[in-house]
């Protein structure tokens, strides 16, 4: 599913508008109809009703669901402003229909002074003041008004985007002077500021509304972010030949595990074996090797010639993906180590957890880096990085850049985890839960990607399937243990029941 820029959702209702062909002002009846009855399906019509609506098309359906709430016996009282005295063309149509139609209790047209109506906790708010095409913070008498209704205990149901949340880029925005909604009601696709945890506050409940926006316009457009879907994941799986045998099946390298860290290693070790990888050596300290022996019968340990830590870089002639980086420890030995392995290497590479911390400590080994080089950093992990963010916005574009610089992968992780490809294209994973917010998650998506890519995964797929795939094995782990009790082992015994299904 893609997700459009403000630009880009008027570009889409424009050419709806002009090739279904549909009236804009229909179109808006069209929004309006699915909005209210998606409001009438959770509150009910002895729950007085105040609508706020802008002076644009917002406001335009606002007035719109007014109407059809009053005519579905709501109690509805309306405010529109119209502080600069012009309204675009279908918010007036509406507010005419509006006054024509009779049946709302109270419209008020404001101009200049508002005096604004008492809410309670038994009334319903209906936002329709800004919507997608907001660019700047609100103001003003605007800015008072979301203060009042934030500060009320009444319900509220915001029309496509809490008025004052820009689309996007909300990192110079005063949080303030955003409404907090209880329900968001967004229209055909969700905006791409919904996906960043810091907003959340904003949205309450969020429920996208299809309101039947032009296919072959949503083809057209070309957009820079897409959110994953499960349709597409399971057309890039690659089968088992029925004759196929373990050499052919794929020989992966973990590079992990520092003394007192074996066990970062043994998660991503069977996590990379669960993916499907045919072999799987595990390259460790001495210390490591009966823990490693032991958990993951398995794999072929690999040691150097050092007790404790990583130290010497190895040939991987041999090997057709290697992951770098579970609890592999930062001392300065390791780091030297790690860039002359990284610099080395031929195969495909994931670099995460410790290599992403050495390499914030020495940034100008960045550009040693191979192309093609897959990064899974979560966001203290970017910061550290490429520099602390201001907010999740300037995150991802600073993600973005470096998967730009480095012609690699960048895989963000989080909620929506956002995967970076080479040429600025973002897919959101939607996969995966708040239980899986615990230690060696991480170590097990490494794991889970490094098995791919020795299957033979290209890189963009290997990313996205592996990412998919340990969102889904947390989720079937949750929906049986609880997010609470949820441990990284648990998503590796999940994994078999995700692969089973996405090929079912």
């Amino acid at each position: 599913m893609k997700i459009f820029t403000s630009n880009q959702i008027h570009e889409l209702d424009k050419y709806t508008i002009e090739n279904e062909p549909i009236p804009s002002l229909d179109l808006m009846e069209r929004a309006a109809k699915t909005l209210t009855q998606a409001i009438t399906e959770v509150y009910p019509a002895t729950m007085p009703v105040i609508v706020f609506a802008g002076p644009g098309n917002n406001g335009g359906d606002a007035l719109a669901v007014a109407r059809l709430l009053a005519i579905r016996n709501y109690q509805v009282s309306v405010y529109l402003f119209n502080i600069s005295g012009h309204l675009s063309p279908d918010c007036a149509a509406n507010k005419q229909r509006l006054t024509e139609t009779k049946q709302v209790k109270q419209f008020v047209e404001v101009i200049e002074e508002f005096d604004p109506p008492k809410l309670e906790a038994s009334m319903m708010v209906i936002d329709g003041l800004f919507g997608s095409g907001l660019n700047k913070p609100l103001a003003g008498g605007f800015a008072s008004l979301v203060k009042y209704i934030n500060a009320s205990p009444a319900q509220v149901v915001s029309i496509d985007v809490p008025s004052g949340l820009m689309t996007e880029d909300n990192t110079y925005n005063v949080r303030a002077n955003i409404i907090r909604a209880h329900l968001t009601l967004t229209i055909q696709q969700p905006k791409l500021s919904f996906l960043f945890p810091e907003n959340q506050v904003f949205l309450g409940q969020l429920r996208v509304l299809d309101i039947r926006l032009s296919q072959e316009g949503m083809a057209k457009i070309e957009a820079q972010y897409t959110v994953v879907e499960e349709s597409s994941v399971r057309q890039m799986l690659i089968g088992r030949n029925p004759f196929a045998h373990k050499g052919q099946m794929g020989n992966a390298l973990l590079i992990a595990g520092s003394y007192c860290m074996a066990g970062a290693a043994v998660l991503a070790a069977r996590a990379c074996l669960r993916s499907g990888a045919g072999k799987v050596t595990v390259n460790t300290p001495k210390r490591n090797i009966h823990i490693l022996q032991m958990s993951v019968p398995e794999a072929v340990i690999q040691t150097g010639n050092e007790e404790t830590y990583f130290a010497e870089a190895v040939d991987t002639e041999d090997f057709d993906a290697m992951g770098i980086g579970p609890g592999l420890g930062q001392s300065e030995q390791t780091a030297i180590a790690l860039i002359a392995q990284l610099r080395r290497t031929q195969c495909p590479i994931v670099a995460d957890a410790d290599a992403l911390n050495i390499l914030a400590n020495h940034r100008a080994w960045l550009q040693q880096l191979p192309q093609g080089i897959i990064l899974t950093p979560h966001a203290k992990e970017l910061d550290r990085l490429e520099g602390h963010s201001a907010d999740s916005y300037e995150r991802l574009t600073k993600a973005i850049n470096l998967a730009g610089r480095l012609k690699g992968y960048v895989i963000l992780k989080g909620r929506y985890t956002a995967i970076c490809m080479p040429d600025g294209h973002v897919f959101f994973n939607p996969t995966g839960n708040a239980g899986m917010a615990t230690a060696g998650s991480g170590d097990v998506l490494t794991g889970i990607i490094t098995g791919l890519l020795a299957r033979g995964y290209k890189a963009p797929e290997a990313c996205i399937v592996g990412t998919w795939l340990h969102g889904l094995a947390g989720d079937l782990a949750a929906h049986d243990l609880g997010e609470e009790s949820l441990l990284a082992s648990d998503i590796i015994r999940y994994l078999a029941r995700a692969f089973k299904r996405l090929k079912e």
